[in-house]
């Protein structure tokens, strides 16, 4: 992507900041640049038109850059965009950054910034951007293509994941593959830890609109190569293929768990937070071949592990 077409707004309650930062970009040759006094201001020009980055101080009055972060992913989870954020800080304690970072901020500058390395660090997110929004689409064209399943009852209507069939036959196949050519495959449960109470409490289209929501964010953190499916209601199967058994980390998970985590669900009612649980069962090809149903079954059993320790709990 070409510096003249990327689009950038720039966040800043002070004036002279916003035209320092502006015309050092204009210099390295990116003309898309809108400026906002506000976070307000600045969400609202996104809602008219999207940014590939948006450069934001981190200390602003009435919203600040840590809440206009999480504005911004609520927006690009429900139009299904990314979009790339930088704050400006004055503040160099490690434990605020880490704080950004567990936000969804992509990357940090230090006040006054250097021209040089504001751009080369514009480019480097505006890249992350574009990539992001590649696998997006990519989901999106694998999100058609299982909605063609519809015809021979391999998705779940109501979320448009796979369904227990579905899960099954993708299963097998990749068992079979990854046991010829020494794979890996790894099947996580997740469980919804309070959806039977928010059931109860808030009926059932409540918990349909967070079944739905779930789906969508899972879809955004796996790879585009993963499969999802919902079973048994409130259960969901992340299935995931390695070519290379020692690509698989556990730590898949953890990022998988916080992902779902991180955020409030939008629903018509009200903004809920909930945990999951997940069981993980990983087949190695280099181990005797095993059935998709006792696949499922280990998992299914790694899953009762986790449910046991608590809420938010994982079990491998």
């Amino acid at each position: 992507m070409k510096n003249k077409d990327l689009s950038i707004i720039i966040v800043d309650d002070l004036q002279f900041s916003r035209i320092v930062v502006k015309t050092a970009l204009k210099k390295a040759g990116y003309d898309g640049v809108r400026l906002a006094d506000s976070a307000t201001m600045a969400l609202q020009m996104l809602s008219e038109k999207p940014a590939d980055v948006v450069l934001a101080d981190w200390m602003m009055p009435e919203m600040n850059g840590l809440e206009l972060t999480d504005h911004i992913r609520q927006r690009d989870e429900e139009i299904g965009t990314y979009t790339a954020i930088i704050l400006f800080t004055a503040n160099e304690s490690i434990d605020l950054l880490v704080e950004a970072f567990d936000h969804g901020v992509d990357d940090y500058l230090r006040k006054p910034p250097n021209p040089h390395e504001l751009a080369a660090r514009v480019n480097a997110a505006a890249r992350i951007a574009l990539m992001q929004n590649d696998m997006l689409e990519t989901s999106r064209q694998m999100e058609d293509t299982i909605k063609n399943l519809e015809e021979v009852a391999m998705i779940d209507t109501l979320t448009g994941a796979g369904n227990r069939r579905f899960l099954m036959s993708q299963l097998k196949s990749h068992l079979l593959e990854a046991s010829s050519r020494i794979g890996g495959v790894c099947l996580a449960l997740l469980h919804i830890d309070q959806l039977d109470e928010i059931r109860k409490q808030k009926g059932e289209n409540i918990a349909d609109e967070l079944l739905v929501g779930i789906q969508r964010r899972l879809r955004r953190i796996i790879r585009p190569t993963d499969a999802i499916a919902r079973i048994d209601g409130d259960l969901f199967a992340v299935l995931m293929h390695y070519t290379n058994i020692d690509s698989y980390k556990v730590s898949v998970m953890e990022r998988l768990q916080s992902g779902i985590n991180q955020r409030a669900f939008k629903t018509s009612a009200e903004d809920i937070r909930i945990t999951v649980s997940i069981g993980v069962n990983f087949y190695s090809g280099d181990q005797e071949l095993i059935s998709a149903n006792e696949m499922l079954k280990q998992s299914m059993k790694k899953l009762n592990e986790a449910r046991d320790k608590g809420n938010d709990s994982i079990a491998f």
